[in-house]
């Protein structure tokens, strides 16, 4: 039986979307090895979010060739839609695609081999109109299960690159999303992760239905389904029709993502956010009145070309006095082909170093008072694995959990009463063992 491994780097997306190109590979035969064994063939999904993304990505394509030089290496993903005629440079890659025609990979990976020609298929993603559907049954590696709903972005930040590696927003039929939400419930899952390049863009490309409709559809259809998490959202894509369904709904869990970028207005401008300060703080406030046990992270970049040290600070203290939960923080990578990429007063890179180190000191702040403030509450929590003496999962709210419980929880909610908090990682006791 000829063999298949793959390595996936970046977010969440390529997570599915590996996920859905390995089930092909299953489907055609093929057996599934880690990345570190031999194979007949290596799978590279990459990533291009910044030059780190870059430069891990043709890291890995080298190890998967010096493995296995008869391996057939195929090249996916982000970094190879920007840059495909640099990965087919490389020599030991036999094939290279970009963010579309992975349903057919296993079709190019026989094509090779029967040819040792470089196969190339590289779309222009700009001119893409349609979804497309790559299918799961179940995870390798996860408790929850992610379901990519939609590709693309419309929003064209100066600083990011995604748009010109994935293209516009494009969504996935309604009927596909909850056909494909009942097979992974149906599988075992009892939470599913929405997931996507624009996730809450769900939508825009249709006429008369809406990411809220899915979100209706998805909790009252899905036969089985406990637990719905939405991977990120924009500020503005929060409505009060949104609100009021997370507030009523006991499945849609009581956590968001949302990107925040930077806490100084003139900076927000620069990145063409389309809000400010104020307005994303109002719309916060009001999260918080009516979901007042809602847990919000954000995301924030540092370093932004012409950022000054006065506007470090503004974003500093307006994140802290925001009290988000927790912080994902990125130094800025200039991406060539961007208009960032280009602007003056670009920052050093020390002084990006310590503008990360000194957000995610208070990210680890914000999140050890957050915890501190579930000691006597009760959290459902999804068990995900073994940590010693206890089972270790996360909460609704995204906390991570610790309790005694037999090894075969793994994949089922239980009721915890929080009794300790250890730094950021809560400790309790299972209220009942009924899931």
């Amino acid at each position: 039986m000829k063999k298949v491994a793959f390595l996936t780097l970046g977010c969440k997306v390529n997570t599915y979307e590996s996920e859905a190109m390995l089930k092909l590979f299953c489907d055609a035969g093929y057996e599934s090895v880690d990345f570190k064994e031999q194979a007949d063939v290596y799978v590279i999904n990459t990533c291009t979010v910044t030059n780190t993304g870059d430069s891990k990505s043709r890291q890995m394509i080298r190890k998967a060739i010096r493995q296995n030089p008869q391996a057939t290496v195929c090249v996916v993903g982000c970094y190879s839609q920007v840059a495909s005629q640099e990965v087919a440079k490389i020599e030991g890659v036999g094939v290279v695609l970009g963010t579309q025609f992975r349903n057919r990979i296993v079709e190019f990976v026989e094509e090779y081999q029967k040819t040792h020609q470089t196969v190339i298929h590289v779309a222009d993603v700009m001119k893409l109109s349609h979804f497309e559907d790559l299918d799961i049954d179940e995870f390798t590696k996860n408790t929850r299960a992610f379901l990519k709903i939609q590709d693309g972005c419309n929003n064209f930040c100066t600083y990011c690159i995604i748009p010109y590696a994935r293209g516009r927003i494009r969504s996935r039929d309604k009927e596909s999303v909850l056909k494909q939400a009942q097979k992974l419930v149906d599988h075992g899952f009892v939470e599913i992760v929405l997931t996507g390049i624009h996730t809450a863009g769900y939508g825009q490309d249709f006429d008369n239905y809406s990411f809220y409709d899915l979100l209706v559809d998805l909790t009252t259809k899905v036969k089985g389904l406990k637990r719905l998490r939405i991977s990120s959202i924009e500020m503005s894509q929060i409505t009060h029709e949104i609100i009021d369904l997370i507030a009523t709904s006991p499945i849609i869990v009581d956590h968001l993502h949302i990107p925040i970028q930077s806490g100084c207005d003139k900076i927000l401008k620069k990145m063409n956010r389309h809000y400010t300060t104020d307005e994303f703080a109002s719309k916060m406030k009001e999260l918080k009145e009516k979901l007042p046990t809602l847990s919000i992270t954000t995301d924030v970049i540092v370093g932004f070309p012409g950022e000054t040290d006065e506007d470090f600070e503004s974003t500093y203290q307006w994140i802290k006095d925001m009290h988000f939960n927790q912080l994902h923080v990125f130094p800025y990578s200039p991406r060539q082909g961007t208009p960032a990429a280009k602007m003056k007063d670009q920052v050093d890179g020390n002084v990006k170093h310590q503008r990360v180190k000194a957000l995610m000191d208070l990210s680890h702040q914000l999140l050890h008072e957050f915890a501190s403030q579930q000691i006597g509450q009760t959290l459902n929590v999804l068990i995900e694995e073994a940590d010693g003496d206890y089972m270790i999962g996360h909460a609704s709210n995204y906390l991570k959990v610790k309790t005694k419980l037999p090894l075969d929880s793994v994949g089922h909610i239980y009721p915890v009463f929080i009794e300790e908090c250890q730094d950021t990682e809560l400790i309790g006791s299972v209220v009942s063992e009924e899931n």
